[in-house]
C-alpha cells in the first residue's frame, strides 16, 4: 500500500469515523465535545515549542515523568499534549491542570494535519509508545519538524501486522528522526520494518521512573480504614468480557475467605453502569464509589466508577489483578502495583507490556493465571498469607528500583535530536 492509497482510504472512511465518534458519544457524551479539534479546527493554543502525543490514559501516565522533567528544567517551554480519548484528556487535566495545553489529536489526513501544524507551529514532536500515523510523519518531514517515537514498543504481533503493509510501513518508519525503544527486541523489530538503525536507541521503559506522590500512602490508608481488617483484592482496568471471569473468581474466593472484598475498576467509564448491572445480576452486594455508598461488612464488591483514583486503590489493596489480560486486549501496566509493593496477577494476554510483565514474573514479583479458577486460587493464597504477600511485594519494589533511569536516557536522546535538528549558529 502506498501513502496515496492509504490517504484515499482514510478520506473515504472519515464519514464512518465521525459516525462512530457520534455512536460512542451516546454512551460517553465527552466524545461529541470539541470535535472540531479532530479536524484541525478549534481554539488554537498560543503556539507550542513541543507537541507530545499520548493516546489515552496509559500513555498519559507514561508521559507524566517526562513532561514534569521538561517543565521543571525549562519553565518557559510551551507544551501541547494531544490525546485521542476523553479519558486521556481528563487525565491530562487531573495531572497538570492549566499548566499546559491539551487538544484532541487531529485525524491523519494531509489537509487536517497541515491546518493543525499551521496553528500550533511546534519545533519538535514526541509520540508516545506505538502511535504511528503516516501522513502526520510525512507532513512533519516536509516542514523539517523532528519527530521522536519515545518509550517505543512493538510486539511481535504488531510487527506482523505492519509487515503486511510493507511499502507503507518502511517509508513511514524511515521518517522518524529518532526512535527510543524500550528493549533490544523492540529495536530489532523497528529496524526490520524499515527504521534507520542509526536513529535507534534502546533507552528502557520510562514507566519504571514513576514517582508515587507522598499523598498516595495517606489516601490508601484512609481507604483501608473504611474497609476495616477485611482482606481486599483489586481488579484493575478490566475490559469487556473480563468482569464475568473476575466475578466468578471472587465467588470461588468467598467460599474460602468469606470476608474478602473485591474492588472492581473497569477500564472505560461508559461501561460503569453495565458492569454495575452485571455485579447485581450475579448476586453480589454492591457499593458504588461515585455515590459514596458505604462499604459495609456485607458488601462483596466495591465498584470504582470514578476516574483518577486507581493508583490509590491499588496501593490500598492486599493484592491486585491487572485487567485486559484474561481477554486478548494485551494487558495494562503492572508497575503501579509493583512500585506500591502489592502482589500482582495477570492473565495470559500481556503482549502490550510483554517486557515488563516477563521481568516481574521471572523475578517472582508477579504471577500469571489462566482463568477464573486459577485467579481465585492465587488470590486465596496471597490473602491468607501476609508474609508471602510482603515477600512478593518487596520483589516488585526491587524490580522497579533496579530499572529506573530510562527517563534520563530519553532526555539525552531528545537533547541530542534537538541539537542536531536545530544547531546553534
Amino acid at each position: 500500500m502506498s501513502l496515496g492509497f492509504y490517504t484515499v482510504l482514510l478520506r473515504l472512511a472519515l464519514p464512518f469515523v465521525m459516525l462512530r465518534l457520534y455512536w460512542r458519544s451516546l454512551k460517553a457524551p465527552a466524545y461529541r465535545r470539541r470535535v472540531g479539534e479532530r479536524l484541525g479546527w478549534g481554539p488554537p493554543p498560543s503556539g507550542a515549542d513541543l507537541w507530545i502525543h499520548a493516546v489515552s490514559v496509559g500513555e498519559v501516565q507514561a508521559a507524566e515523568p517526562l513532561i514534569r522533567r521538561l517543565m521543571s528544567r525549562e519553565p518557559a517551554l510551551r507544551l501541547l499534549v494531544t490525546t485521542t480519548t476523553p479519558t486521556g484528556a481528563a487525565r491530562v487535566h487531573d495531572l497538570f491542570g492549566d499548566a499546559l495545553a491539551h487538544r484532541y489529536t487531529p485525524y491523519d489526513l494531509p489537509g487536517i494535519i497541515a491546518r493543525f501544524l499551521d496553528r500550533v507551529r511546534p519545533t519538535l514532536v514526541i509520540v508516545m509508545e506505538t502511535e504511528i500515523w503516516p501522513n502526520t510523519l510525512a507532513v512533519c518531514e516536509r516542514r523539517g519538524i523532528a519527530v521522536i517515537l519515545a518509550n517505543a514498543r512493538l510486539s511481535a504481533r504488531s510487527a506482523r501486522g505492519y509487515a503486511r503493509l510493507a511499502a507503507l510501513t518502511r517509508a513511514t518508519f524511515a521518517r522518524f528522526t529518532r526512535i527510543a525503544a524500550q528493549s533490544h527486541a523492540d529495536a530489532q523489530r523497528f529496524i526490520a520494518l524499515g527504521a534507520d538503525p542509526a536513529c535507534l536507541s534502546v533507552t528502557g521503559s520510562i514507566k519504571f521512573d514513576l514517582r508515587q506522590p507522598a499523598s498516595l500512602l495517606n489516601q490508601a490508608e484512609a481507604m483501608r480504614r473504611l474497609w476495616g481488617q477485611r482482606p481486599v483484592w483489586v481488579a484493575a482496568s478490566t475490559r469487556e468480557g473480563e468482569e464475568s471471569q473476575v466475578l466468578e473468581a471472587h465467588r470461588q474466593l468467598l467460599a474460602r475467605i468469606p470476608e474478602a472484598l473485591l474492588v472492581l475498576v473497569p477500564r472505560h467509564p461508559e461501561r460503569f453502569d453495565r458492569v454495575a448491572a452485571l455485579v447485581s445480576r450475579r448476586g453480589f452486594s454492591l457499593a458504588r464509589r461515585s455515590r459514596r455508598e458505604r462499604c459495609s461488612d456485607e458488601t462483596a464488591v466495591l465498584l470504582v466508577d470514578t476516574m483518577g483514583e486507581l493508583p490509590a486503590f491499588i496501593a490500598a489493596g492486599d493484592a491486585a489483578f491487572i485487567g485486559g489480560s484474561l481477554v486478548p486486549s494485551g494487558g495494562h501496566n503492572l508497575l503501579e502495583a509493583a512500585a506500591a509493593g502489592v502482589p500482582v496477577a495477570v492473565g495470559p494476554h500481556t503482549f502490550n507490556f510483554a517486557l515488563i510483565t516477563e521481568m516481574l514474573v521471572e523475578e517472582g514479583a508477579a504471577a500469571r493465571v489462566a482463568d477464573a479458577s486459577t485467579l481465585a486460587a492465587l488470590m486465596a493464597s496471597w490473602l491468607s498469607d501476609a508474609a508471602l504477600r510482603a515477600q512478593v511485594g518487596e520483589r516488585g519494589r526491587e524490580v522497579v528500583a533496579r530499572n529506573r533511569g530510562a527517563l534520563d536516557r530519553l532526555i539525552a536522546v531528545i537533547d541530542d535530536c534537538y541539537a542536531r535538528q536545530y544547531p546553534v549558529t
